[in-house]
């Protein structure tokens, strides 16, 4: 199995700040990650620099085989297509359907063939259970259903890695285990690797996965 995340001795910046030191961490195919800890400990921002929303400065990175510490701007797109990346506020476009949500996300990404792209979108709504709900507005959803849109919008490209942020928790809990069970699937049918920020120690326990706590600057596996 390959490694689709690959930390060693990097320091993790939030701003100017470094909030987490030496971070090492490898991520394979395949993976279930979980990143712990109390707030402010640093999780988000390294979920940002495997994005490339922050940078990496000391140590180094390789993200689907990207070199994070020699990344240029204009190949940061050509990474993101690799990764999908679900937050907890779900993150809709509000002023477009569902369906041009995800046309919005193939756009960007460089897709150009109409017949592919709405087969695509298709695809991704069925694997979420909401081909229904296609030409629905994000304010006529309720948060579950905003949640398996933005799951769908994450797995359009079929990433090698799923980035989650809270991913429940805005949600009630039958909602939210539901929203885990999409996840689950995602990660044993497809394969996809998901790394998952969570506060709630019982998903780690119902769904057993590696887990990483950041604490005291550092973050380490536990």
């Amino acid at each position: 199995m390959k490694n689709v995340i690959i930390f060693k001795d990097a320091d993790i910046t939030s701003g100017e700040s470094i909030v987490v030191y030496g971070l090492n961490m490898e991520v394979k195919e395949g993976d279930l990650v979980y990143i712990v800890g109390k707030v402010g400990t640093g999780k988000t921002s390294i979920i940002r620099t495997i994005i490339a929303e922050n940078p990496l400065e000391k140590g180094s990175g390789e993200v689907c085989g990207f070199d994070l510490a020699k990344l240029r701007r204009k190949e940061i797109p050509a990474l993101r297509r690799r990764l999908g990346v679900v937050f907890q506020d779900f993150q809709l476009l509000m002023d477009r359907s569902v369906e041009s949500n995800l046309d919005f996300v193939l756009k960007s990404t460089g897709w150009k063939d109409r017949e592919a792209m709405d087969k695509r979108i298709l695809e991704a709504l069925e694997a979420v259970g909401m081909q229904t709900k296609a030409h629905k507005m994000p304010h006529q959803l309720s948060g579950g259903e905003q949640q398996r849109v933005a799951i769908a919008r994450a797995i359009l490209n079929s990433p090698e890695v799923i980035i989650a942020d809270e991913p429940t928790g805005n949600l009630d809990s039958e909602t939210a285990d539901g929203i885990l069970q999409l996840l689950m699937k995602i990660n044993k049918e497809q394969g996809t690797a998901i790394v998952m920020i969570t506060h709630n120690r019982s998903i780690i326990d119902k769904y057993p996965g590696r887990v990483f706590e950041t604490k005291n600057e550092t973050c380490k596996e536990i």
